[in-house]
Parts: structure tokens; C-alpha cells; sequence
């Protein structure tokens, strides 16, 4: 059994698609599917039923499935060990992180450490999920917010502050809210579609918060920026989002002195790999790229 058919395998009984299996290993689908079939040889057994509209794998798929799964993972272990005691950062690194975060954050500092790191080749999956680490091929996921328990490090790369803001133009038109109260006779736009609660200060602080159902609803920072600029309503924003904006004077940071809600941006990785040298410079890059905060 060759290693490279093994990890096919693994992949293709994670995601159950060849072609998911496929983009996920950055190789095209007829490789997978050549993997499979010469494995499928080796073993003399049928590991995936491909009979149905949907994969499913067999008992001899099963069966194999963990074995071929701590292959893979002992193999990239074994790497990142070596790598590490190398000291060189090389291979392709697989980064997990939201849309915001990859525009606003980690893009920019991407010509800087391609141009330090030569033989590190990044991949950035934008998206928002749960990814089940290590079954899954990302070296590093980047999350917003409180995290779930689990046995994965987490290395905190910030602490971002919401503001809240609004173009000058839609204050011009609308009136400048003096309070919390006034909020209820402007258009609030939030990130879901639920009742949400807002004041002028971080959660907790004691001070006057309202209730209300946003008029306008975006999921993402990013989407959501280009509404308040064109004067759209009152909104959240991140600090890194919101600073440039409110220095050049489009956008007003109302209730300043109050400060806004605080919220970690952590970089996870997975606790029983070594940390492999493109994952450690990718970090100590984002680290010193970012705001210098208190990253205790």
C-alpha cells in the first residue's frame, strides 16, 4: 500500500466525495480516483460503495479507515517534527479563517512573508466552520469570539474593540443619537436576523442598553463596512475595520469614551502535532503584523 493512496483514502472517507477529497489534497479528481482504485487492489477488497447517489464506505472501508487515517497524520507529524528541528518553513500551509479576518488582516501581510518564506506556499480557506482537527487538512484555523473547549491550542493573535458607527451623511440626515434611548428612531443594522441588544459600552458595564430587530441584516464585517459608509445606518464594526475610516472622517465613532465589547482573535492549531515551522513562522508573522495588544 503506498502512502499517497492511503491518504487519498482518508480524505475520500472524511468528506465522502472523491471530488471534495480532491480539492481538499489540491490534486486533480483522476488522481484520487486512480489512488483509490490502486489501493482498492492492494487490499483486494472494495472500499467505498459507489452503487448509491451518495458515497458510503464498505466494512472493509471501515475497517481501514482509522488505520489509514494515523498513517497520515503520523507521516505529517513526522514532518512537522523534522521541519522543526530544520528550521526551514516549507510545504503548502492550509489556513482556515473568516472572510473578514483573511481581507482585512492576514491578506495584507501575505507579500511580506511569501517574500521571507520562499518555500511556503499558503492556501487560505475562507469560511466560517467547525473544522475537525486533524481529520480535516488545515495546518491552522483563525476564529473570532469565544471558543468551544477542546484539546487544540489556542494562541490569542488580538483583542478587537466594536465601535459603533455611521456615516456623516446619514447623521446629517437622521440626527445625531444622544443616547441609547435615541437609538429606537434609527435604522441599526446588526449581523443576524434576532432581537439584539446594544449600549454604548462593552456588555456588563452597567449602563443603559436597548433592544431592538435590526433593519438591515449582513453576516460579515466586510459585507457590512460598504452599508454604514454609504449611509445606510447606525452598526458594530470591528476597530481594525472601523479606524481608517473614522480617521480620514467617514464614518463617526459615536459614544467614544464609553469603549465598545472586546473580542479575542485566536490562531488554533491542533495540540498533538509538533508545531511544524511554516505553521510557527506563519503565526510569529501574523503576531507582528497585527496590533500590538495584550495577548495573555
Amino acid at each position: 500500500m503506498q502512502l499517497d493512496d492511503l491518504r487519498a483514502f482518508a480524505r475520500i472517507a472524511d468528506l465522502l466525495s472523491v471530488s471534495a477529497a480532491a480539492r481538499a489534497l489540491s490534486v486533480p479528481k483522476s488522481s484520487i480516483s486512480r489512488s483509490l482504485a490502486r489501493l482498492e487492489r492492494d487490499v483486494g477488497a472494495t472500499l467505498v460503495d459507489r452503487s448509491t447517489r451518495h458515497l458510503r464506505l464498505t466494512d472493509a472501508g471501515v475497517a481501514l479507515y482509522p488505520h489509514a487515517l494515523r498513517i497520515a497524520v503520523d507521516v505529517d507529524e513526522a514532518a512537522a517534527a523534522l521541519d522543526g528541528l530544520a528550521g526551514v518553513a516549507r510545504g503548502t500551509l492550509r489556513v482556515s479563517l473568516p472572510f473578514t479576518v483573511a481581507v482585512a488582516l492576514v491578506s495584507p501581510m501575505l507579500p511580506a512573508f511569501l517574500a521571507a518564506n520562499p518555500e511556503v506556499r499558503v492556501v487560505l480557506d475562507v469560511e466560517n466552520r467547525f473544522i475537525d482537527m486533524p481529520v480535516e487538512p488545515v495546518d491552522l484555523v483563525i476564529r473570532v469570539g469565544a471558543l468551544p473547549d477542546s484539546d487544540l491550542i489556542a494562541r490569542r493573535l488580538m483583542i478587537s474593540e466594536t465601535w459603533t458607527c455611521a456615516s456623516p451623511a446619514y447623521l446629517a440626515a437622521r440626527g445625531t443619537p444622544a443616547s441609547v434611548a435615541d437609538l429606537g428612531d434609527h435604522t441599526l443594522i446588526a449581523y443576524s436576523d434576532r432581537a439584539t441588544t446594544w449600549g454604548p459600552g462593552p456588555a456588563g458595564d452597567g449602563v443603559e442598553r436597548v433592544e431592538f430587530l435590526p433593519a438591515v441584516v449582513v453576516s460579515d464585517s466586510a459585507a457590512l463596512l460598504p452599508v454604514v459608509l454609504g449611509g445606510g445606518g447606525i452598526a458594530r464594526l470591528p476597530d481594525f475595520l472601523a479606524a481608517a475610516p473614522v480617521a480620514d472622517g467617514r464614518l463617526v465613532r459615536l459614544w467614544p469614551r464609553h469603549g465598545g465589547d472586546l473580542i479575542d482573535i485566536h490562531a488554533i492549531y491542533p495540540s498533538r502535532h509538533s508545531l511544524s515551522a511554516k505553521v510557527r513562522v506563519f503565526i510569529d508573522a501574523l503576531l507582528a503584523w497585527l496590533p500590538e495588544v495584550d495577548r495573555r
